[in-house]
């Protein structure tokens, strides 16, 4: 059932019956020609359907959509569509529950759908999931032909992802919490269709409610983009980690990377070509933050557990590349803190008195720390492979890294001085940057796909998973969130204070 109490419809009046929410929402015609969110308009596809609805509830990011209809099957298809029109890859994405624990029919229908055009009879590929649990592919090849399904392995999804590339439909659902599973298709739609969201009842006289959440509509990065040298538009968001919400706070069509909280939970820190900026979450402003002639910093940067200081990692090539500095974090004269490169910085420990970095030495890469203040750099790990993402636990007791050295990237704890190193993840995935929450309790970190990325590798513009664990359970793993991302999402520390939030950066192409 849907969690009201995690997903308020504000905005919305709720009349509470027995055992089962309704949704009134109050509209004037059929088809919408005002924008709907990202979407350009709404309607009722099919002959003489019962008139349903669309609406975007701005304060939660939530939409809204009720609809009647026979039925998505057969040779034509009656429901309740919002819509846009979109060519080329695409990548959709959504949390989607039915209003009310049970409807009139069991295989009333949510769901993604991309269609050739708005006629009942059209081609098109769905990924739905039904009333009873059944989730599926569902695709129609022409014009009023017979509708074919792929059944998925997975019952009972509510996180529903429908991706093209080319002519191959890619759908991926998952319950809340856990790993996607796939199904494809391929079919040719035409390079110009319908893509949106929508809503059957699987009967002609009764409107069914679904709500979906955190719905995002990405547009990939293309075959031939050159990494570092072509990027793409960035979307920061923060993410409520208790109930899986997420919210964009900000959107540039330059890469922006990275978030680190503000000490104070009002404002974030990024870095953009160079430069580091700080984005006031109230005032919905970015600052650009002085950090003198060191202007060529990348996207490992930390605050100072105190919230005075920011350290930088800024590209040097004669030093040998990147440089650790520090600079008081309202901006300032940069101290330079390691004498070479590479020098990744990743962690502060909470007494401020040393920083832990990714350091390249003699060809390896190996965890070292350094005093915060400037100083003799000693190293922590000397396993063959690359030790990376280094961060200080809360009470400075332990520090939580990612290493290949046993040929996957994995998440490991060691105490602070190095000894006594233990994997925590399994190697199903590569895992990097484990984030600590301020209280303690929860390890953050981010998953990229075998399928994808080798081990020793975070690239930009990637299917990836943050995931989750209790810091005393690596065991009791859970995904949070379900993005297309990768290098500069939360390479650096970016809970917020309270341990109630994080901060993270998606990308699209198509972010203006």
């Amino acid at each position: 059932m849907f969690n009201f109490l995690s997903y308020p419809l504000r905005g919305v009046k709720i009349i509470k019956g027995v055992g089962l929410f309704l949704v009134v929402l109050f509209v004037s015609n059929k088809i919408y020609s005002q924008d709907i969110g990202v979407f350009e308009g709404s309607t009722d596809v099919g002959e003489k359907v019962k008139t349903g609805s669309a609406v975007f509830i701005p304060s939660t990011g939530q939409y809204v959509i009720s609809g009647a209809g026979y039925n998505i099957w057969g040779d034509h298809d009656e429901f309740r569509f919002a819509w846009k029109k979109m060519k080329g890859d695409f990548i959709l994405t959504t949390r989607a529950e039915f209003v009310g624990p049970k409807g009139v029919e069991e295989h009333r229908k949510v769901g993604w759908m991309v269609r050739k055009d708005l006629d009942g009879k059209s081609p098109h590929v769905n990924a739905v999931v039904h009333g009873d649990g059944l989730t599926s592919l569902q695709f129609r090849r022409t014009p009023g032909a017979q509708t074919e399904e792929i059944k998925s392995s997975l019952t009972h999804a509510n996180i529903i992802e429908l991706e093209r590339k080319g002519n191959v439909y890619t759908m991926r659902v998952a319950k809340y919490g856990e790993t996607f599973v796939n199904s494809e298709v391929n079919i040719d739609l035409g390079d110009d269709v319908y893509v949106g969201l929508f809503v059957g009842s699987h009967n002609a006289d009764v409107l069914e409610t679904g709500v979906f959440s955190n719905v995002r509509i990405t547009v990939p990065a293309w075959d031939s983009l050159v990494p570092y040298r072509d990027y793409l538009g960035s979307r920061v968001e923060v993410l409520e980690v208790a109930s899986g919400a997420r919210e964009i706070v900000h959107t540039s069509p330059n890469s922006l990377q990275a978030p680190n909280y503000t000490i104070d939970g009002k404002g974030l820190i990024y870095n953009s070509k160079g430069l580091m900026y700080k984005y006031d979450l109230e005032k919905k402003q970015e600052e650009l933050i002085n950090t003198g002639e060191v202007k060529n910093n990348n996207n490992d940067h930390v605050i100072s557990f105190d919230g005075k200081m920011l350290g930088l990692s800024s590209g040097v090539q004669k030093l040998g590349g990147s440089i650790i500095y520090t600079v008081p974090v309202e901006g300032g004269t940069p101290k330079q803190i390691t004498p070479k490169g590479p020098s990744y910085l990743h962690g502060w420990s909470p007494d401020g008195k040393w920083l832990t970095f990714t350091g390249q030495r003699n060809g390896e890469f190996d965890i070292y720390v350094v005093p915060s203040n400037g100083g003799k750099e000693k190293r922590l790990t000397t396993a063959q492979g690359l030790d990376d993402g280094s961060e200080y636990s809360p009470d400075g007791k332990y520090i939580y890294f990612n290493s290949n050295r046993t040929g996957e990237m994995r998440l490991y704890r060691m105490n602070a001085d190095g000894t006594d190193q233990v994997a925590l993840t399994d190697g199903e995935y590569h895992d990097w940057f484990p984030h600590i929450s301020p209280d303690g309790k929860w390890i953050l970190f981010i998953s990229f796909l075998k399928s994808e990325v080798g081990a020793g590798d975070h690239p930009f513009y990637k299917h990836v998973y943050l995931r989750m664990f209790p810091v005393d359970d690596p065991k009791k793993v859970k995904v949070v969130a379900y993005l297309y991302g990768g290098q500069a999402t939360i390479n650096t520390p970016s809970w917020s204070p309270d341990s109630k939030r994080v901060a993270f950066v998606s990308n699209s192409a198509d972010i203006k």
